[in-house]
């Protein structure tokens, strides 16, 4: 009887070899990809490997094996590894099943135990030699443990006893799994060694490329390149290979180019070439290479939102807009399965800018929640809630925001933004209320008590502001804007500016680049008298972030110190962005300046 059990796939396990690519062979060769001198080479750019039948022996399943394999099994699953891993590979050896060995390699890899994990995937490569998938494991264990000798030996023989259309694959594969050695020398070495009987192959070539390149040796990866592209010059393979191991981004480009115009129809490489642009900052020709790509796959939903994205890089909205309608209807006819949330929140901001409202909240309510596990979805909700606010009531933004199935920490960001509403809409003590109740039950909550201290400061509720922001730095005591926050309300006040210094320092040491925090600082030793400090630090929040505040201050350590010229010029900048500013307002009021 033959045995015949349930054996669990090893695509379940997380392997300590994550990511091991099979050495299986390809059925078919393609022209465009074979070596010109080699007229047999495999296809390196389109393959399809062959499914491997292993070869099982016959075994009669007696009493004995069957409780041993039982045995070893439950022994698994109580976590007794040492008796299950034992009785399971004793099992393998007597019936010389491979199963069995694969069985005991899941066993030792689940548990993390790497020689007896060595010991099952050499057993199950003895059991079964033309197993791919054993030799995979078994490779990888042997490099692992740099026994190259050993791999040579393997390798050499595959190669040797492959036929022509088989090589070239093996080859490429053969590289992959060698380059995942971490001595990365001794793994090109034993390449170099190994493919030289093969050098008619393109793919010898561009192999040792990869793995020169991936060894630090880039003088050899150019090299190797090269002549993968004499061998074949059109093939796209060996173009983004030079690309890949070109001394210098602009070389990678020109090289790009030049196979481009031998060869304009090469996609990929135009794609590449496309992409490398975009990383280089060459937004514009980028754009003219993916529309000469869209010429020739008119229907490819990502080259339109690629093209969409870069227009707003542009700042080209209408050609953003209409490529990323475009992708959106290009998913619809295709029925991809890619979330187009990212889109639909670009269309919306797009429509919002024009001031089309209705446009804008139609293109959030296209997103879909996917079970509730898209964050992006949420997100999208409340910003539907803000347009609703603003194109139609704050009513019906409320109703919307209270009608969305949250989650506990969901709700606190859904009570935040219906205060801001309130807040907005001029209702300042309903939305205290608002946050009070919320509060209730979030009392902890950093989020909830840090926006309740600023709305009770803007009200003049100083006591509560105080007890609700030394909530925030017990709770979280790295929030930096908590210890600004307070330390600003002592400074703002010109009371307690020794512990308005404490605090602020504190929140300094912790974001030394926020411009709101040197304001602080600043405005602190303005209130000192040290006015040299405070516009130092001042000047330097105001090189970090133009805000209007941030300007107001700037312009009265310039009028006291006696600039007023400097000081009017930064107020007109501030004027010029926010002429009702409250704050800009009470300054020039104050020291009697008329703009």
């Amino acid at each position: 009887m033959k045995i015949s059990y349930f054996i669990v796939p090893l695509t379940l396990i997380t392997c300590i070899l994550t990511g091991c690519t099979s050495l299986t062979p390809p059925t078919s060769q393609s022209d465009n990809s074979a070596a010109a001198p080699a007229p047999e080479v495999a296809d390196t750019e389109s393959s399809t490997p062959i499914p491997y039948k292993e070869k099982l022996p016959y075994v009669d399943l007696s009493e004995e094996i069957f409780f041993k394999v039982i045995t070893a099994e439950i022994a698994f699953q109580r976590n007794d590894f040492p008796a299950a891993f034992s009785t399971m590979a004793a099992v393998a050896q007597q019936t010389r099943d491979p199963r069995l060995s694969k069985r005991a390699l899941e066993m030792a890899l689940i548990a993390k135990q790497q020689n007896q994990a060595f010991f099952a995937a050499r057993q199950w490569y003895e059991f079964a030699p033309d197993s791919e998938e054993a030799l995979q494991y078994y490779l990888g264990f042997l490099i692992l443990n740099n026994n190259w000798n050993e791999v040579k030996s393997l390798l050499a023989q595959h190669l040797d006893s492959a036929t022509p259309k088989e090589r070239g694959y093996l080859i490429l594969q053969s590289e992959r799994l060698i380059m995942r050695s971490t001595n990365k020398e001794s793994a090109f070495a034993l390449l170099d060694e190994l493919f030289h009987p093969y050098q008619e192959y393109l793919e010898s070539h561009l192999a040792l490329a990869q793995a020169a390149y991936a060894s630090k040796n880039n003088i050899r990866a150019m090299v190797e390149a090269r002549t993968s592209l004499r061998i074949k010059p059109d093939s796209q393979l060996a173009a983004l290979t030079l690309a890949q191991v070109s001394p210098s981004p602009d070389d990678a480009l020109k090289s790009l180019s030049d196979f481009l115009s031998g060869y304009p129809e090469a996609t990929e490489v135009r794609r590449a070439y496309a992409d490398m642009l975009i990383e280089q900052k060459q937004y514009e020709p980028a754009r003219a290479q993916l529309e000469l790509l869209l010429k020739s796959k008119p229907n490819d939903a990502g080259l339109f939102y690629t093209l969409g994205v870069l227009s707003l890089q542009l700042n080209d909205v209408a050609d953003a807009e209409t490529n990323l309608i475009a992708f959106v209807h290009a998913l619809d006819s295709s029925g991809e399965q890619r979330d187009p949330t990212t889109a639909y929140l670009y269309l919306s901001q797009i429509a919002d800018d024009r001031k089309d409202g209705v446009a804008a909240i139609e293109w959030l309510n296209k997103i879909q929640s996917y079970d509730g596990k898209n964050a992006a979805w949420f997100n999208a909700q409340l910003r539907r809630a803000i347009l609703i606010s603003r194109y139609q009531s704050l009513d019906q933004a409320r109703d919307a925001l209270h009608q969305l199935h949250a989650t506990p920490e969901e709700q606190i960001q859904v009570a935040q933004l219906d205060s801001e509403l309130l807040r907005n809409a001029g209702r300042d003590n309903d939305a205290l209320t608002l946050l009070q109740e919320a509060i209730k039950v979030h009392p902890d909550s950093p989020e909830l008590l840090y926006d309740y201290a600023m709305l009770s400061e803007k009200l003049e509720h100083i006591d509560d502001m105080e007890k609700a922001l030394r909530r925030v730095i017990e709770l979280a005591p790295n929030n930096q804007q908590a210890y600004n926050a307070l330390g600003y309300s002592f400074v703002d006040r010109n009371i307690r500016l020794p512990e308005a210094r404490t605090l602020i320092e504190k929140a300094l040491a912790l974001a030394p680049d926020d411009a709101f925090i040197l304001d602080s600082m600043g405005w602190l030793e303005f209130r000192e008298n040290k006015n040299e400090a405070a516009l130092t630090h001042l000047q330097r929040a105001y090189a970090l972030r133009a805000d209007v505040e941030i300007a107001v201050h700037v312009g009265e350590v310039l009028w006291v110190m006696g600039d007023q010229k400097k000081a009017i010029s930064v107020w007109k900048e501030a004027y010029s962005k926010d002429p009702n500013n409250a704050a800009l307002k009470s300054t020039l009021e104050r020291l009697k300046v008329n703009l």
